[in-house]
């Protein structure tokens, strides 16, 4: 077989500094806002001419977290407790032979900016902070949407608990960032196989270290 090399195109700025928090899909937590910044050689206004017509994009990018050499044919979902394998192909485990992620977002606005030319930032992206983007392509609400479309072992978004902040701790965040971090705990970051409520959590977000803990549905 063949090698083909891929490049990115563009990589993408956001609050998520580390895989633990980042939702398990895109458009979970709407709030969430990232910034495609081009790469120089594709900061050529042209190639987005257009594209504010477009309400949703499909970004394509790749695992850069999750990369690994060898293939393996199954994997163990969370949503399955962990314990149980299903194939690869058979889930969004980013554990794939070319670590390719999908992912659909809101397209919010297009900015310019001086330094780094056009810049695309978008809503509800599930992301890493400097996530390499391959490709973008406008979402088509009449050839993308399967509204009859079976979900497999993964029938609904998963569970979500109430959040409570412990007293001055929200306001260390500014204003437009607090609904983000509230979603991304409101989802729940935790892998479904632990409920410790004794264990602190840990992850980092807007610069800050968000530490939590969960006690029965409420996460403090």
């Amino acid at each position: 077989m063949s090698e083909i090399i891929i490049r990115p195109i563009a990589h993408l700025e956001s609050d998520l500094g580390e895989k633990f928090g980042v939702p398990r899909q895109a458009g979970i937590v709407e709030a969430l806002e990232g910034r495609v910044i081009f790469e120089p050689e594709f900061r050529n206004p042209d190639a987005l001419r257009g594209i504010e017509g477009f309400s949703h994009l499909w970004l394509i990018w790749q695992f850069s977290q999750a990369v690994r050499t060898a293939f393996s044919p199954t994997v163990r979902p969370p949503r399955l407790g962990g314990n149980e394998r299903v194939g690869v192909f058979a889930s969004r485990s980013p554990f794939r032979p070319n670590a390719l992620g999908l992912s659909c977002v809101r397209l919010l606005r297009v900015e310019d900016d001086p330094r780094r030319g056009r810049i695309l930032v978008v809503g509800g992206a599930d992301l890493v902070n400097g996530t390499p983007i391959f490709d973008i392509k406008p979402y088509l609400p009449y050839a993308d949407c399967k509204p009859e479309a079976l979900s497999g072992f993964a029938p609904d978004p998963g569970r979500t608990l109430a959040v409570s902040f412990a007293p001055g701790t929200e306001e260390q965040l500014p204003p437009q960032k607090r609904a983000a971090l509230r979603g991304v705990l409101e989802n729940d970051p935790r892998p479904r196989y632990q409920d410790d409520p004794t264990r602190v959590y840990g992850l980092r977000f807007a610069g800050k270290n968000v530490r939590f803990r969960v006690e029965g549905a409420v996460r403090l």
